[in-house]
């Protein structure tokens, strides 16, 4: 719990000239009072710190961004301290060995970490306000630590309006009201690093279970969604039970909490007790097979054991975090979704690694500015291999001890190995240099390890082997190798890599297996389809797929022009992924098929897939009817107006999405001479950003 300074730091609060742990203070607990305004999209807080000195200083601080601060004291009493808009600097003498209280008074209007949504649009019940600490500080909001090294057991109090809930980490221990207001108390019983604070307020039910060892488990919905609980949540309580018993050491939090929240910033958020997750994972039953929350669900529960419990000291170590995180959600997948799944998926990762190195792009995991694909799939491969390397039984007593040496601690990544090395008896410096030191990717290692472990594997490898050293004919050896297995995966991979082999009685044969995945495969297959295999792709709009459906919706509309408009009325209706999918689709096609509904329906469907790029809907509805209007129409001028509040949208994938459509329509003379009119009638960040754009063009 102790802090650790970067030379930045000690340079600016006391000139020092070199880093090092610095042993002045340690903060113990801290009391977070916050009153939530959130048409003024502003927080007013109070926050009060114990703390220990473990020698003289005369001088402690904490961060705060763009904060108003207001009364500063200091065990009661007024306290002299310097602000710089980043940094809290209470200067005092204290002396070594001492107990500490330090209360802070602020106001702030949060730029970051902490978001209000719905607020201002016409909707009721669209409002929501979350917080996202992990790499965007939630110093933002109230003053705390940017640092993983100082770890702290927090309590919270937020008000906000009695019309929503608030979620928080740890024990709900008070609900108080007060006239419009009601206050919601959180405790926790652990000390945590303080980028692992979050709340979530909102309109919620919930449906509630309990582990095998009691811990109790809440999975948060909207109101309105109760048909999506169960496949949302599926294998929920399996996958808390199975890490138990896997990872070998208990829970460390006192209930764990999934809140769905919209645009949120990553899939997930693995706070303390309390995962945030975006609520484009909320999916009915048919979308589970396409896309389901298992991964993501099972990656944020395991970092509260890897990266909650146990902290890395910096992102040097970040593979701590990630790459454990990621190797025990891949292992749950293995349990619950079936080895078909795991060992497929090893194998899509291995081959994108592999891809990555082979173009110079490679990373060591070492590397505290390595990408996601390194930290989290080169990463988890990583423990996975050392996992095959020192046998189940001593990978797990490795674990076990690592994580019950520095419970509630931070560590690093040679922490880590000791701790492994001395457990398992073995020396693991070849394995250290192989996957953590080195840029490339052991890619021949890891096949063949899923060669062996996995015997689809071993045929797809071999069938692609004897493909390209065979004089044979290519649809015999195919089939060969396509009736030596039943996994869908295999047949799913033959179909999208070898259909240009394959004559029209094979690929009936592969219509008719029934399989998901196939079909899914075979509406993918380029090129047009006539005579009898019509029937077959038509099938496809039956299929209890959302992304069959697309595909084969618009590629029977495109090829089939005399029967556009029995396509249309066959899946009229069906809305699809959170996104709209099939819906969007419908809409632009229904607009496009000359005879197909009456001119006021006509208008009324391309007002609705206009309307759907506006600011209340949530940023994956308004990607892809960004997308799907700009292949054929121009855009309005209210279209125009949503990309400019896009492009300063907190998402970065979606702002970056958005500004690179504004982008091109600025490079356009009559496009731009529209953003010029549209920007008299802006303000703020919005106005900011186009006039920065027109400025600059």
């Amino acid at each position: 719990m102790k802090r650790v300074l970067t030379i930045a730091s000690i340079f600016l609060i006391i000139g020092s000239s070199a880093a090092q742990e610095d042993p002045a203070w340690d903060f113990i607990t801290g009391d977070i009072r916050l009153e939530l305004h959130p048409l003024e999209e502003k927080v007013s807080g109070q926050v009060q710190y114990q703390f220990i000195t473990g020698s003289k200083t005369d001088s402690v601080f904490l961060d705060a961004r763009k904060m108003q601060i207001g009364a500063v004291r200091l065990n009661g009493k007024k306290a002299k301290h310097s602000y710089d808009g980043r940094r809290l600097v209470i200067r005092k003498k204290l002396r070594a060995g001492r107990n500490y209280s330090l209360a802070i008074e602020y106001e702030c209007q949060p730029s970051q970490a902490l978001y209000f949504l719905g607020w201002k649009d016409s909707i009721q019940g669209n409002e929501q306000i979350w917080t996202q600490g992990q790499g965007k500080y939630n110093s933002h909001w109230v003053p705390s630590f940017d640092l993983m090294t100082e770890k702290v057991t927090f309590r919270t109090k937020i008000a906000v309006d009695r019309d929503y809930e608030v979620i928080s980490n740890g024990q709900l221990y008070e609900i108080k009201d007060d006239g419009d207001m009601r206050t919601w108390g959180w405790e926790m019983n652990q000390p945590m690093s303080s980028y692992l604070l979050a709340f979530a307020v909102g309109r919620y039910d919930s449906m509630h279970k309990e582990s095998e060892s009691g811990i109790p488990i809440e999975m948060y919905y909207y109101p309105d969604d109760s048909l999506r609980v169960e496949p949302t949540y599926r294998f929920s309580r399996e996958i808390f039970d199975f890490f138990e018993k896997e990872i070998g050491v208990p829970y460390p939090w006192q209930n764990y909490k999934m809140v769905p929240v919209r645009d949120f910033l990553y899939a997930g958020m693995e706070n303390a007790g309390a995962t945030l997750f975006s609520d484009a994972y909320l999916i009915d039953s048919t979308a589970f097979a396409d896309r389901n929350f298992v991964n993501v669900n099972a990656h944020e529960l395991a970092h509260q054991w890897f990266g909650n419990l146990v902290t890395e000291v910096d992102a040097s170590s970040h593979w701590l975090h990630e790459g454990f995180a990621s190797c025990y959600a891949w292992l749950a997948e293995k349990e619950f979704l079936g080895e078909d799944h795991f060992y497929w998926m090893l194998y899509d990762k291995a081959e994108n690694l592999e891809a990555q190195a082979r173009e110079g792009r490679g990373e060591f995991l070492l590397d505290p500015k390595a990408g996601s694909l390194t930290f989290y799939d080169k990463g988890g491969l990583a423990l996975l291999m050392l996992r095959e390397l020192l046998g189940e039984e001593s990978f797990r007593k490795a674990i076990s001890e690592f994580l019950l040496t520095f419970s509630f601690k931070n560590a690093t990544v040679s922490d880590f190995m000791r701790l492994a090395e001395s457990s398992s008896g073995r020396d693991l410096n070849d394995y250290r240099r192989t996957w953590l030191e080195s840029t490339s990717f052991p890619y021949r290692e890891v096949m063949d390890h899923l060669r062996r472990s996995y015997r689809p594997i071993d045929l797809f490898m071999g069938l692609r082997q004897e493909l390209t050293a065979s004089s044979a004919e290519d649809e015999s050896i195919i089939l060969r190798y396509w009736d030596a297995t039943d996994s869908d995966p295999f047949k799913k991979r033959v179909i999208l890599s070898y259909h240009r082999s394959l004559s029209p009685e094979f690929i009936k044969t592969a219509y008719e297996t029934g399989s998901l995945q196939v079909r899914q495969a075979l509406s993918l297959v380029p090129g047009a389809f006539e005579g009898d295999l019509l029937p077959y792709f038509e099938s496809l709009l039956h299929d209890d797929s959302y992304t069959t459906l697309e595909n084969a919706l618009y590629r029977v509309w495109l090829h089939q022009p005399d029967k556009r408009i029995f396509y249309l009325e066959k899946v009229k209706g069906i809305i699809g992924f959170p996104n709209k999918n099939i819906r969007q689709l419908w809409l632009l096609l229904a607009i496009l098929t000359r005879d197909y509904g009456t001119a006021v329906e006509k208008h009324m469907y391309r007002e609705e897939l206009f309307g759907y790029t506006a600011p209340q809907f949530p940023m994956e509805v308004r990607q892809l009817a960004f997308s799907l209007i700009g292949e054929v129409f121009p855009y309005s001028r209210k279209n125009l107006e949503d990309l400019i509040n896009a492009a300063v949208h907190p998402s970065w994938q979606f702002r970056q999405f958005a500004r690179n459509i504004l982008k091109e329509e600025l490079n356009e003379p009559d496009r731009r001479r529209r953003f010029e009119q549209i920007l008299e009638a802006l303000r703020g960040e919005e106005y900011e950003y186009l006039k920065k754009q027109l400025d600059n063009q």
